[in-house]
């Protein structure tokens, strides 16, 4: 893939590898590991997924053995609809398979989020505990770690094992492969484990955190502990708040950082077995914040598009808010399927959100069908369809929500968004032009043949096309398909140089809008990356929206600054600061 800086007087090309759905030749890592001592590469042939980085130490989704004899490795199937953890012999390269899990859908082998791994193997190499939503639900599975098929390697005697090829690859076509032996199910029940946060081998504990089972916000997670065998069962941060969990090397204590999104965080230092408080760390204090006026963002229920299934959001209103007045209402998304829009369900202080209540506007975050952290069926939701983007969701909550605060003006709905959330605000003016009004997008990747393979193929399966009707599965979820129905105000911007989201995504949607002769607006950003959270754009975002919704003038080029430092010093915008 190219990219053009337009900057330098001889305009300068630059090219990475980059794969994109339906691809037949793609970038693939190898596994290697490496004698320093013997100076030896030894090329361990399994099959990771396109765009897969396994860096043992600096990534969790491999480790070494307690003994440094073997490497424990995961890997996808290209679409990610398997997943594999397997042993790799240090000296000898065998690869030995320890787990496997497949859906029809797409595999997660960890609480879907920039982190997505939850497994660990034992010291002594006799368990593994092994995150899966095989029962629909995301839940801990212990497995014979010694146990399961062993894979030949180059130089073996033919007929070594029935599940592989030469040089140690997993030939995932045999109907003879089959993973590790369950021991059995750890956790059971519909709610989700998160993170396996410590195993006690010497006492047998598993410790880790879980979300939804307990009564209240179903995405607040808590720190449990569990026996091997699944009994005893115990909660042992009870609070109920979002508890952020960081464990000594040695296993006895933990410090516990909880909040609630409205709640300022406590942090505590506990002990194990029972989690009881050994010291209080830090108690947040939000007195001068409150003493400037700022009022705390608050969780919201609604119904889902079905209205049946129960969705939680949160709304930021106006500090001074005055009821008898209509204020127009921004829907700040991101839809996901790897994240929600609110994000972390922990205290929000400050962000964006604040910045435009203080504007005038009411500010949603709403984590829709499609998302993760409920059950499999909840994430799976618009599995190969891109284009719902979980909108209807939106439409319905923000439906709701003008019945509870009847200060909501139903007549002025904005939308903006980043990365997915551009691709969806731009999908929420050009599906639903009716209801959305004006939409700012940033970065979107409006048509997801022109995306990285990984996370395209993930989330709307392989590329299908249809030679006679010359389309395929992505292009009803195109972004420009739909330019003639533009009837608002949009603000699309990119940076040129944004070699996660290849600007083409916009330009794209760009010459459609030009071919339906549609008014819009447009920011290339010269040599900018993927973010965008300079100053500039945020402010060119306030505007738009200030300008469409408000339909008041906003202060010429207004310049946003951070705050003065306790110390009386002003700081001074930065590139990619975020205020």
């Amino acid at each position: 893939m190219s990219y053009i800086s337009y900057t330098p007087q001889r305009p300068k090309v630059y090219s990475q590898p980059y794969a994109l759905p339906g691809d037949s030749v793609v970038p693939v890592p190898g596994f290697h590991i490496i004698d320093v001592e013997a100076k030896t590469n030894l090329a361990v042939k399994l099959t990771p997924t396109p765009n897969q980085l396994t860096i043992v130490g600096s990534a969790r989704d491999s480790a070494w053995s307690a003994t440094s004899d073997k490497v424990y490795v995961t890997w996808f199937t290209r679409g990610s609809k398997s997943a594999y953890l397997a042993s790799v012999d240090a000296k000898s390269g065998a690869v030995h398979v320890i787990a496997r899990d497949s859906s029809k859908t797409f595999v997660e082998i960890g609480p879907p989020t920039f982190d997505p791994v939850s497994w660990y193997v034992t010291k002594d190499g006799a368990d593994a505990f092994w995150w899966s939503e095989r029962d629909g639900w995301s839940h801990v599975y212990r497995l014979d770690a010694g146990g399961g098929t062993a894979v030949a390697q180059a130089g073996a005697p033919a007929g070594a094992s029935r599940a592989t090829t030469a040089n140690g690859e997993v030939d995932l076509s045999t109907s003879k492969f089959r993973s590790g032996m369950l021991k059995n199910q750890v956790t059971t029940g519909e709610w989700d484990v998160g993170q396996i946060e410590y195993v006690d081998e010497a006492n047998k504990y598993v410790y880790f955190t879980a979300r939804g089972r307990e009564p209240g916000v179903p995405y607040y997670a808590r720190l449990y502990r569990v026996g091997y065998d699944g009994s005893g069962l115990t909660v042992i941060t009870p609070e109920d708040a979002h508890h952020d969990i960081d464990f000594s090397p040695n296993g006895k204590y933990f410090v516990d950082s909880y909040s609630r999104v409205e709640k300022a965080p406590v942090t505590v230092l506990r002990a194990v077995p029972d989690g009881h408080i050994v010291r209080k760390l830090e108690d947040g204090d939000v007195s001068r914040l409150q003493g400037s006026g700022w009022k705390p963002a608050q969780v919201f229920s609604v119904k889902a598009r079905d209205g049946v299934t129960d969705l939680y959001g949160v709304i930021y209103l106006p500090a001074k808010l005055d009821t008898t007045k209509k204020y127009p209402i921004i829907d700040h998304i991101y839809p996901g399927p790897q994240v929600g829009s609110v994000g972390t369900w922990k205290f929000k202080g400050g962000g964006e959100p604040f910045s435009l209540a203080e504007l005038g506007f009411v500010v949603i975050q709403l984590d829709h069908l499609g998302t993760p952290f409920r059950s499999k069926a909840f994430h799976d939701n618009y599995y190969g369809n891109f284009g719902d983007n979980g909108l209807p969701d939106h439409i319905a909550a923000i439906k709701q929500l003008a019945t509870q605060y009847k200060f909501i003006d139903l007549d002025r709905v904005g939308i903006f968004g980043h990365s997915g959330g551009g691709f969806a605000s731009t999908d929420a003016i050009l599906r639903y032009p009716d209801f959305f009004k004006v939409a700012v997008s940033g970065a979107g990747n409006h048509d997801n043949r022109s995306y990285n393979i990984y996370w395209a193929e993930k989330y709307q399966g392989l590329m299908n096309k249809d030679t006679l009707r010359k389309s395929d599965n992505f292009e009803g979820s195109a972004n420009k398909m739909m330019a003639k129905n533009l009837r608002g105000h949009l603000l699309l911007m990119h940076g040129d140089m944004d070699d996660n989201v290849h600007p083409a995504n916009t330009i794209q949607v760009v010459d459609e809008l030009i071919k339906a002769n549609k008014t819009f607006d447009l920011i290339i950003a010269p040599n900018r990356n993927h973010g965008l959270n300079e100053p500039y754009f945020i402010r060119r975002r306030w505007d738009y929206f200030v300008t469409h919704l408000l339909g008041a003038t906003p202060p010429e080029n207004y310049l946003i600054v951070r705050p003065i430092d306790p110390a009386g010093a002003p700081n001074t915008p930065e590139p990619d600061d975020v205020p």
